[in-house]
């Protein structure tokens, strides 16, 4: 990390629809003492957001643009951390990990996209080890509530059991909200680099694909409905499953197989008990939320009523070897594509810099990276809970 840096963190895509929801998040809580830059590629876009939202009008500017990877490397130099919204990141990313991972710089994104991530890992973890750079992917709503909702779960169950759950069931109890544009793009751009590059396929379809090639047990089959006995419901398959279940599974691998190295993970909806939540299930099981007329595309966005109308929250239930069971649950205050996006990541970015000062360089996911810090700070600042129900 720079000691020559100019800002603590430069939200990179600041002109965009989520990282200006990051840059009036960071204007409501002033940095929370940190000093905080807007960038993106047009300066007068920039000025025109920082205006809108209220931010001071000495607020830093920054000129930067993933054509042009000078410009790029220009803004890393100057930051401590920086946070990227803009995406798809395989097709805008890549550089601006590169120069990340070389100069020592922070970095924490939204992504949703396994395919690249898995690339980034393989080329850059040991260059951001040897630079101290701690780069940690996906602290958006994939995959923060799910893999900081395990971590939470698990270290409960240490405390009352003196024992990790080998098995976690992570299901979606309620989730009122739009999906964001910029997940929606990624996906597309994911099905076009599949339709390039098959072998990438294989990265996709394995569940273990991001555990630094660790392959652990068959996992449990998230992709048709069922009635889970567990929970007293039919539960459908949850979209988000295939990126926040390789998370949490590189995050087990990262803290040294804490879970387990017989873990098995995963995700699915709650749709109701009986013949109407089967058939809710049935439904669930055939829409994809990622496709259609109403999907935002990217740079549009809900809202603010809506955003603030949105929620959610996820039940997690583990069992231990000796089958005892603990139920944990996450839920945030705002629609969990945008309003609660840009406060984790924002808060994310925050975390690193004030709360892990001896974190080593590499690339991470939340909960090896921060873990019980950033909860705390979802907590105090970002409208989540985390909570043992039983």
């Amino acid at each position: 990390m720079s000691d020559n840096a100019k800002f603590d963190i430069v939200i990179y895509g600041a002109s965009g629809f989520t990282g200006r929801l990051v840059a009036e998040y960071m204007h409501v809580i002033k940095g929370h003492g940190l000093s905080w830059a807007m960038a993106g590629r047009s300066h007068d876009k920039l000025a025109s957001v920082r205006d809108e939202i209220g931010a001071d009008a000495a607020t830093p500017l920054v000129v930067a643009d993933a054509a042009d990877p000078e410009s790029v490397r220009a803004m890393v130099r100057d930051a401590r951390c920086i946070i990227s919204t803009v995406g798809p990141y395989q097709l805008y990313g890549s550089d601006l990990v590169a120069a990340c991972a070389e100069l020592g710089t922070d970095y924490v994104d939204l992504s949703g996209e396994p395919g690249w991530m898995h690339e980034m890992i393989n080329r850059y973890h040991e260059q951001a080890v040897n630079s101290g750079a701690r780069i940690v992917h996906s602290c958006g709503f994939d995959s923060i509530p799910f893999d900081l909702g395990v971590l939470f779960l698990q270290d409960a169950a240490s405390e009352k059991f003196g024992a990790t759950c080998p098995r976690v069931r992570g299901r979606v109890r309620a989730m009122n909200g739009e999906f964001s544009g910029g997940t929606a793009a990624s996906l597309n751009a994911t099905m076009e680099a599949l339709g390039k590059n098959p072998e990438l396929l294989a990265v996709l379809a394995n569940p273990f694909s991001l555990a630094n090639g660790f392959q652990g047990p068959e996992q449990p089959a998230d992709n048709k409905p069922y009635e889970d006995e567990v929970v007293g419901q039919w539960v459908a398959p949850f979209i988000m499953a295939a990126i926040n279940t390789k998370n949490v599974h590189r995050s087990n691998a990262l803290l040294g197989f804490a879970y387990g190295e017989d873990f098995q993970y995963d995700e699915m909806m709650l749709t109701g008990a009986g013949e109407e939540g089967k058939a809710v299930a049935e439904i669930v099981a055939t829409v994809n939320p990622l496709v259609g007329d109403d999907v935002p595309q990217p740079g549009e966005g809900p809202s603010k009523e809506s955003r603030e109308a949105g929620n959610y929250d996820v039940l997690f239930v583990g069992t231990t070897a000796a089958g005892d069971e603990i139920r944990a649950a996450v839920t945030g205050d705002m629609d969990p594509g945008y309003g609660s996006t840009s406060k984790m990541i924002a808060e994310s970015a925050v975390c690193l810099l004030q709360d892990c000062p001896d974190l080593a360089g590499g690339i991470y996911t939340s909960a090896p990276a921060m873990g019980q810090k950033l909860i705390k700070r979802l907590v105090a600042h970002a409208g989540l809970t985390f909570a043992i129900e039983s």
